[in-house]
Parts: C-alpha cells; structure tokens; sequence
C-alpha cells in the first residue's frame, strides 16, 4: 500500500502580500501625497508629484525621473484594476510631466509609409 500524499497547502490560502503598495507608501525616492493618483485632472496629478519630487533629498536621480519613475510604476503595478478613464488621464500626466519639467514629448512620429530611397528614381538591373 502507497503512503498517503501529505494534504495540498493550498487548502490554506495565505494572505496576498502587495509589495507594490509597500513601494508606493515607503518609497526612497518620493514621499507622495495621499490620492495622488486618484486626481480629477492629468496637470493636477502631474503637479503633485513634480512637488514631491523636487521637495525630496532622498531620490537618486534628477526630480523628473524620479516623478516620472513613480508615475510609470504605478500604471505598470495598476495593470488590469485601472479603468481606462484613471489610465488615459495617467498616460495625459505623463506628457503634462514633461510639459512641467520643460521636457519634449517621447512619442514617436508616425512614418509616412514610404523609405528614402522610394522617391521614385529607382536604378534598373536587368
């Protein structure tokens, strides 16, 4: 006769541990206004943390990467639970980030379909 299989631990859950929402109240880099991310506008949120940033003497790079960093880690941790009204206006501070730190748009230009040597004036190989 085979020895019982010891019971599964799933049969007790274990509490969720959120190490991402540890990283947002204890963070080194920024001490971050309660709601912060819950803001009715994109400039509001961008205001708030380019504040804490440049308030704070404990971040590692300059105050905008510091903001930025935070803002992007919080959308990227968020993931599923954002509803696409909290995400547009997140990805909306992020440009009103840069605007704040007087720093040009990342986006990149949409290409025009055609490369640089398509203008037309093609050599022939036969």
């Amino acid at each position: 006769m085979a020895p019982r299989a010891k019971p599964s631990q799933k049969a007790h859950p274990k509490k969720a541990k959120k190490w991402s929402a540890d990283v947002m109240r204890r963070s080194d880099a920024l001490d971050l206004e309660e709601g912060v991310f819950t803001k009715s506008s994109a400039k509001l949120v961008a205001e708030s943390l380019k504040r804490s940033a440049m308030r704070s003497r404990r971040r590692k790079g300059t105050p905008f990467q510091s903001a930025m960093s935070m803002l992007n880690f919080h959308i990227n941790r968020a993931g599923k639970s954002l509803n696409p009204t909290q995400k547009a206006r997140l990805e909306r501070a992020k440009d009103e980030l840069r605007r704040l730190f007087g720093r040009t748009s990342m986006k990149k230009k949409k290409p025009s379909g055609k490369k640089a040597s398509d203008n037309g004036l093609r050599r022939r190989t036969h």
